[in-house]
């Protein structure tokens, strides 16, 4: 990479914990209004023998002056450029709501280009191909805080807490344009294997609709439910990850070659 690239990817794609060398990497993609921080748990529980990425989108945190994305392709294409094509180890996607949107395009970019993901995990998504769900983005401020409310979303910020609210307010109303607007393109299936995580009382996720992700690959699906809505993995943390860590040294094992 260029030293801009690097910096790009920096600014993009947060390590919070070291990993071993050729290690796993496990990128993580965020909801509507969170962050790259939420998954810290994820490196806390799975690094050093995972290497766990998560993504910093725009227009939040430190990266609150950048306008944020108005677009899920448009971030796609944004990380698809900054992953490195000559980097061998196993890369899976795990995206929860709204970054389940973005890993599946993602996904989708890097099967076309030659090199498809080791697994693709997604949270709380209903399959990309079922009508859309309600829209919210164009609503009042109240509206937006109460579908946060209801949905639980523990990463979101404080309810009481002005300041903060006036800060994510925006970012939180562009994701939920960005969601809402997308619209799926049918294009050829995937070849990776794929798995569907949903809380079992998700009031936006139900099981048949994360189900529905079957259709999106060739390669083996499995669908994993856990108690909880539709932030289950957070209270949840540690058996979402031991599951991932299951995936991955399956992953690792079935792609590295064998020695005589």
């Amino acid at each position: 990479m260029t030293a801009t690239t690097t910096a790009e990817h920096d600014l993009w794609i947060r390590r919070f914990r070291p990993a071993h060398p050729g290690a796993p990497r496990l990128l993580c993609l965020p909801h509507a209004g969170g962050s790259a921080g939420f998954y810290l748990p994820f490196a806390q529980e799975l690094a050093p023998d995972v290497n766990v990425l998560a993504v910093q989108y725009p227009g939040r945190q430190d990266r609150r002056a950048e306008p944020a994305s108005l677009s899920l392709t448009e971030l796609a294409d944004v990380l698809f450029r900054l992953l490195d094509p000559g980097d061998p180890t196993p890369l899976t996607l795990f995206g929860h709501s709204m970054g389940a949107a973005v890993s599946f395009e993602l996904a989708r970019r890097l099967e076309a280009a030659g090199r498809p993901p080791a697994h693709l995990v997604v949270s709380a998504r209903r399959g990309p191909h079922l009508p859309p769900g309600p829209s919210f983005h164009h609503l009042g401020d109240a509206a937006i805080l109460a579908e946060v409310s209801r949905l639980n979303g523990t990463d979101a910020p404080p309810l009481e807490d002005d300041g903060i609210l006036r800060m994510a307010l925006p970012a939180l109303r562009a994701d939920f344009r960005a969601v809402e607007s997308h619209r799926h393109t049918p294009g050829p299936t995937l070849t990776c294997p794929v798995t569907a995580m949903t809380g079992t009382t998700d009031p936006r996720v139900p099981p048949q609709d994360a189900r529905a992700w079957s259709t999106t690959t060739e390669g083996p699906f499995a669908l994993s439910l856990h108690p909880g809505g539709h932030f289950y993995l957070v209270p949840r943390h540690t058996e979402v990850t031991t599951e991932l860590r299951t995936l991955l040294t399956r992953t690792t094992t079935e792609t590295t070659p064998h020695r005589a």
